[in-house]
């Protein structure tokens, strides 16, 4: 609460002066003393319950058997804790096609993704720190790109890729994942703020070639942004179904993605095995790894995000 004075005094004909009451003017609110709102902390809470809510569901299910998936509250234990069984099964079910999987994803992240991030900050690089002609002519079809679903462009490559031989290959999968239209726009913006023109000259006066130049000076600069951009890239390559199931029929080169839904639909084929918690199991060992990842980048990540959004 403010505080307030009362100055009391005579005036010229001896009566008492009136009282003044002066306060304290408030300390305007800032970054440290935000304004509080509860109508935005009821919203964040909810969206917070709205997105932890799937996890809790999965991590509490991976722990039942298939019995006990029909008999107990989803959002409750069962008295049976399988857990380690389940993980044991889901590994070894099918002579261990489910580690098959995880190595055809990892094939497809390391490869596309770590592609995609590197041919993006070259691209990147070189637009926002080069003039040459037609680069608004470039810039307008980076726009559109990002604006293309990826969805839209599955038939036409699978149409091109079936001409070339290289359906039901890795190289299906790999090769479009190798183009980032977003990931280049984002390390186009960011490194024209990140790394200063004054800093490329003097590089260059001291005979620095271009190529030494982005390897020893501006590539440090723009770590924030390649993390941000590979996790971008590697959570698009890990969760890719659809391009991989129009381009892959051979289950041995399945990613995660395909392989639990073939296990999901087992389900409804004619003879075929129920084993919905061998599929809760594997998608909770699948988003494991995109956990780790975003737990350990967290802090490039958001330094990434935030870069250029003061201006000096």
């Amino acid at each position: 609460m403010a505080a307030t004075t009362t100055t009391t005094g005579r005036g010229a004909n001896g009566r008492p002066a009136p009282r003044l009451r002066t306060r304290r003017p408030r300390r305007p609110h800032s970054v440290n003393r935000p304004r509080r709102s509860p109508l935005l902390t009821v919203l964040t809470a909810l969206v917070l319950i709205y997105s932890l809510v799937p996890l809790v569901w999965l991590a509490i299910n991976a722990t039942k058997t298939q019995a006990g998936l029909f008999d107990s509250f989803g959002l409750w234990f069962d008295g049976d804790f399988a857990l380690w069984s389940n993980i044991s099964d889901t590994l070894t079910y099918d002579d261990g096609v489910f580690v098959r999987w995880l190595f055809n994803t990892l094939l497809y992240v390391v490869v596309g993704a770590g592609g995609a991030t590197f041919l993006a900050v070259l691209g990147g690089y070189a637009l926002a720190k080069f003039q040459f002609p037609g680069k608004r002519a470039v810039f307008a079809v980076v726009i559109g790109a990002v604006a293309v679903p990826g969805t839209a462009l599955a038939v036409p490559t699978f149409l091109m890729f079936s001409e070339m031989g290289l359906t039901n290959t890795p190289w299906a999968v790999i090769i479009p994942s190798l183009i980032s239209p977003f990931g280049l726009y984002l390390m186009w913006v960011f490194a024209a703020d990140a790394i200063p023109v004054e800093l490329l000259e003097a590089a260059r006066i001291d005979g620095a070639s271009e190529l030494r130049t982005f390897f020893r000076v501006s590539l440090p600069m723009l770590a924030p942004g390649i993390v941000t951009v590979l996790l971008f890239t590697m959570v698009a390559t890990w969760n890719n179904y659809f391009l991989p199931l129009i381009m892959i029929k051979d289950p041995d080169w399945y990613p995660l993605t395909l392989g639990l839904n073939a296990w999901n639909a087992q389900a409804s084929t004619a003879g075929g095995e129920a084993i919905f918690h061998l599929v809760i199991t594997g998608s909770l060992l699948t988003i494991l790894p995109l956990v780790v990842a975003f737990l350990l980048l967290q802090r490039y990540w958001q330094s990434g995000l935030a870069a250029g959004s003061v201006k000096e």
